[in-house]
C-alpha cells in the first residue's frame, strides 16, 4: 500500500499539470479577451474597462425608428448622456431637414453604401427687418420651406468674395407669421443693406469644439441640384471647427453644393478609404491652421479641386490617394502650408494642374518644405494646356523624387514640372517622363539680371 502511494501522487500531479496546461492553452486560443474576463471574474481586480453602448437606428427596426435627422440626433443625444458609444444606422435613405450635430466619444456608423444621409431641398429668402447681434429671431419675406426644428443659415455680405460673409448656423424653434425664432442669439449684424438672407442651408454632419469622434461606413448626399451654393468656409457635406482627433473610415461625401469635407482649425483629422465625389467646390478641405491631417487610400473625383491645403496646414500626409477628374487642380498647396508629404498618389486628368504650389504675397507666406514622392502624375490639363506640377511665387525647398510624369497621346499635360521665376530651391531625384513634350520648364534660368 505504502509502496504504491508515490505512484498515485505522481499520477495526481500529472493530471493537475495537464489541466493547468490545458486551461492556459484554452486561454491562449481564446485570446486576450478570455484572459481579461477570467481576471475580472475569478480575482478581486476592479472592473475598470469601460464598455460603450451600441444603439441602433432604423427605418422599420432597431432601438430607435424613423427616417429623418431627428431620430439620428435623438440617438446621438442619448449616447452623449451616457458618456459616448456607437450609433449604428441601419440601411435606408434618411432625409435631413437639419444637420446632425456630433458629440465627443461618439462613433457614427452606417451600413456602408446602403445607409444614405440626404440633405433636403433648400430655400433662401431675404430679411425684411434688420437683425442686430443679440436677437433670437429674424423677420423674412417668405417662411415657406422653413420648419420648426429645421436648420437655418443667416448670411450678410461684408465683401465681394463668396467667402466674405457674416454667417450664423442655427435651428428654427418657432415660426410665428413671418418671424423665424432661433435656438441661439445672433452674434453678428444681419442688415438689409448688406443683402441679409435666411436659408435652409446646413452641413450634413457638423460640430464645434468636439473631440474624439469616429464616422464610418456611410454615404452623405448633398442633393446638389436642389440646393444653393455655399462656400466651404461655412458649410460642407462635413463641416467641423476647432475639433481634434476625428477619424473618417469608408465615408462618401457626394453631390454637395460646396465642399465635400471641410474642417477648420482642426488637428489630427484622419481619413481612410474615403471619397469626395462630384461636389461643387473642394473635395477635401483641410482648413486654416489644421495640423497633421492624414488622407490614406482616398478618392477625390469630379470636384473643383481634389485636396485644398488652406492656410498654415502643416505636417500632413496624403498617401496612396487618387485625385482624378477634378475641374481645376488635383492638389493645391499655398499659404504657409509646410512640411507636408504627398506619397504614392495618382493625380490625373484634372482640368489645369496636377499639383499647384500657389503664388503668395511674399516668401514667408509660401508653401515651402513639401515632399512629393513615388507618385503618378498624368494627363492633367483637360481644359487647357496643363502642367503636372506648377511651382509659383517664392516657394522653396520642394522635393520631387521617384515620380512619373506621363502624357497620353493627344492629351494636354505638355509640361511635367514648371518652376516659376521667383521660386527657390527645388530638389528633383529619380523622376521619369513619358511622352512629355517638355520635361521641366525652369523659368528661374530665364531671369534677366540687371547690369
Amino acid at each position: 500500500m505504502w509502496k504504491e502511494r508515490p505512484m498515485i501522487i505522481v499520477f495526481v500531479l500529472a493530471v493537475v499539470i495537464y489541466v493547468a496546461v490545458d486551461v492556459d492553452a484554452a486561454e491562449r486560443i481564446n485570446g486576450r479577451e478570455m484572459t481579461a474576463k477570467r481576471l475580472v471574474t475569478i480575482t478581486n481586480r476592479p472592473m475598470r474597462n469601460r464598455q460603450d453602448l451600441v444603439l441602433t437606428v432604423g427605418q422599420d427596426e432597431g432601438d430607435l425608428q424613423g427616417k429623418d435627422d431627428k431620430i439620428i440626433q435623438a440617438g446621438i443625444e442619448y449616447l452623449n448622456r451616457v458618456g459616448g458609444g456607437t450609433l449604428h444606422i441601419l440601411p435606408g435613405v434618411y432625409n435631413l431637414r437639419n444637420a446632425i450635430y456630433l458629440h465627443p466619444n461618439i462613433t457614427l456608423r452606417g451600413s456602408g453604401e446602403r445607409t444614405i444621409l440626404r440633405k433636403s431641398d433648400s430655400v433662401v429668402t431675404n430679411l425684411l427687418r434688420d437683425s442686430d447681434w443679440f436677437e433670437y429671431g429674424v423677420q423674412v419675406e417668405d417662411v415657406k420651406g422653413f420648419v420648426a426644428g429645421g436648420g437655418i443659415m443667416l448670411r450678410s455680405k461684408k465683401g465681394a468674395g463668396d467667402w466674405q460673409y457674416d454667417v450664423m448656423r442655427a435651428t428654427v424653434t418657432v415660426i410665428e407669421g413671418d418671424v423665424l425664432y432661433l435656438d441661439g442669439l445672433t452674434k453678428e449684424n444681419f442688415w438689409i443693406e448688406k443683402d441679409a438672407t435666411a436659408g435652409t442651408v446646413f452641413p450634413i454632419l457638423t460640430a464645434e469644439n468636439v473631440d474624439n469622434v469616429v464616422v464610418e461606413d456611410i454615404v452623405l448626399d448633398g442633393n446638389r441640384n436642389n440646393n444653393q451654393h455655399i462656400n466651404g468656409n461655412f458649410s460642407g457635406g462635413v463641416f467641423i471647427q476647432y475639433c481634434n482627433k476625428w477619424r473618417f473610415n469608408n465615408v462618401i461625401s457626394r453631390n454637395y453644393n460646396g465642399d465635400g469635407f471641410s474642417f477648420q482649425v482642426c488637428d489630427d483629422i484622419q481619413f481612410e478609404s474615403c471619397q469626395a465625389i462630384n461636389n461643387a467646390d473642394l473635395g477635401f478641405h483641410p482648413g486654416s491652421g489644421s495640423q497633421r491631417p492624414v488622407f490614406r487610400s482616398c478618392i477625390s473625383r469630379g470636384n473643383s479641386q481634389g485636396i485644398f491645403f488652406c492656410w498654415s496646414v502643416s505636417d500632413g500626409l496624403a498617401a496612396n490617394c487618387i485625385l482624378s477628374g477634378n475641374r481645376r487642380y488635383g492638389i493645391s498647396i499655398g499659404h504657409r502650408d509646410t512640411d507636408n508629404v504627398i506619397r504614392g498618389c495618382t493625380i490625373e486628368s484634372n482640368g489645369e494642374v496636377g499639383i499647384l504650389f500657389r503664388k503668395e504675397a511674399n516668401e514667408f507666406r509660401c508653401g515651402s518644405r513639401n515632399l512629393i514622392e513615388n507618385c503618378m502624375i498624368r494627363d492633367n490639363g483637360t481644359k487647357r494646356t496643363g502642367f503636372g506640377i506648377d511651382i509659383q511665387g517664392k516657394t522653396e525647398d520642394i522635393t520631387i523624387r521617384n515620380t512619373k510624369f506621363e502624357n497620353t497621346a493627344g492629351k494636354n499635360q505638355k509640361t511635367g514640372i514648371r518652376i516659376g521665376q521667383m521660386a527657390g530651391r527645388v530638389i528633383m531625384q529619380g523622376n521619369k517622363f513619358e511622352n512629355s513634350p517638355e520635361h521641366i520648364n525652369d523659368l528661374r534660368s530665364k531671369i534677366v539680371k540687371p547690369d
